[in-house]
């Protein structure tokens, strides 16, 4: 009878052990600090440019027209090629012109035969007046005829040096020297009948200009860059330096400055005209050709930056993801100025010497402890801020 008890009591003491371990939980595991990368918060001089897409242009563009009618005899220049000043570019037939000029010239000699006689005759009627052996009346006419004469003289005279400039404008020259354009007439073409006839365009391209259009607002900014250098009123901001990209992302290797302003805002476009001039001594640039001018407006001193890619943007309003010393984290509001490589200035926000998140921004939230790892320093070859603030 003991042994049965002590068998019963045994199996019921095994059953509630048993039943009290499956009654209690299994321990949790704590989940391990996700892992992010950060950096710190840079901190250096940032210059501020800003940047203006614009075109290229002749620093002289001239027409050249045919100032006389008559038919081309040749094209004396090759197309697209650089000629200098005086050159000879086309010939138009002379020999109609000539034929009107001898024909002014023999006007001219009869003209001054006329004259002549009629000097003679005031000389003669002159002392026979006096001796009241011809009329008052008949020397009276003798110079009437004489000043007619001498009309008649300088108006030969005038013709014969039109036709001699009419002769002369059959050598078309160039009036400057530069890059000739495509010619629009050919050689047997009739020109100048009626109107000036456009024969081609000669642009001076050494400097050459590069115009653009500027704002009011990045107007005053410019003026106050330039507001040091010593100028008459009215003058152009003096602001050199700028530097040329072009079509292919090619930075030119000339700076420029500022040649000229326009005299009024654009009322349509709200926007100013700037003419910049650029050395081109390799003839490189031909007018037409688009670019993009940099002006170095300010620099700004002790600025903050850190990388775009830290930087969240929600409805205008961007945060980055702060990094505490113990691993905690806390999202901020900045407020952001221009970007700089892959590199954006923090105007408000930050403290230099702060940890913001580049990756694993996704995988955080606010309060969070994380484990972090730096991240490897951000290419910067040269600082080129868009110049507008956001």
């Amino acid at each position: 009878m003991d042994t049965l008890t002590s068998k019963t009591m045994l199996a019921a003491g095994l059953l509630t052990a048993a039943l009290g371990a499956a009654c209690e939980k299994p321990e949790t595991v704590a989940a391990a600090a996700p892992e992010v990368t950060v950096t710190n918060v840079i901190q250096k001089d940032v210059p501020v440019y800003l940047e203006l897409v614009g075109q290229t242009a002749g620093s002289q563009d001239v027409e050249i027209r045919a100032r006389v009618e008559g038919f081309l005899e040749s094209v004396n220049f090759r197309e697209g090629s650089f000629v200098g000043q005086g050159s000879l570019l086309y010939q138009i037939d002379r020999k109609p012109l000539e034929a009107t000029l001898a024909a002014a010239q023999a006007e001219q000699a009869t003209a001054e035969a006329r004259l002549e006689r009629a000097n003679n005759d005031v000389n003669r009627y002159t002392p026979l007046v006096a001796k009241q052996a011809v009329s008052q009346q008949e020397l009276d006419n003798a110079r009437a005829n004489q000043d007619a004469a001498r009309s008649q003289v300088e108006a030969a005279k005038a013709a014969v040096e039109k036709s001699r400039l009419d002769l002369g404008y059959t050598r078309v020259l160039s009036p400057i020297g530069g890059l000739a354009g495509t010619t629009q007439v050919k050689p047997g073409n009739l020109v100048g009948r009626g109107e000036t006839t456009l024969l081609t365009t000669i642009s001076q391209i050494n400097p050459i200009f590069f115009n653009v259009g500027v704002t009011e607002a990045d107007y005053l900014r410019v003026a106050r860059r330039a507001s040091g250098a010593k100028r008459q009123p009215g003058d152009a901001p003096v602001l050199d330096g700028i530097q040329l990209t072009l079509a292919d992302g090619s930075v030119y290797g000339h700076t420029g400055k500022i040649n000229t302003v326009e005299r009024a805002v654009d009322p349509t476009t709200g926007t100013l005209g700037l003419e910049l001039a650029f050395p081109n001594p390799d003839y490189l640039l031909r007018p037409g050709q688009y670019g993009k001018a940099r002006l170095l407006l300010e620099t700004k001193a002790g600025s903050l930056l850190v990388p775009q890619r830290a930087v969240q943007e929600l409805q205008n309003l961007y945060s980055v993801a702060v990094v505490d010393d113990a691993g905690k984290v806390s999202f901020r509001n900045v407020k952001v100025g221009s970007r700089v490589d892959a590199l954006w200035v923090i105007e408000e926000g930050l403290k230099p010497g702060e940890r913001v998140v580049v990756d694993g921004l996704q995988r955080i939230q606010d309060g969070m402890t994380v484990g972090v790892k730096p991240a490897p320093p951000e290419k910067s070859a040269d600082a080129r801020p868009s110049g507008e603030a956001r």
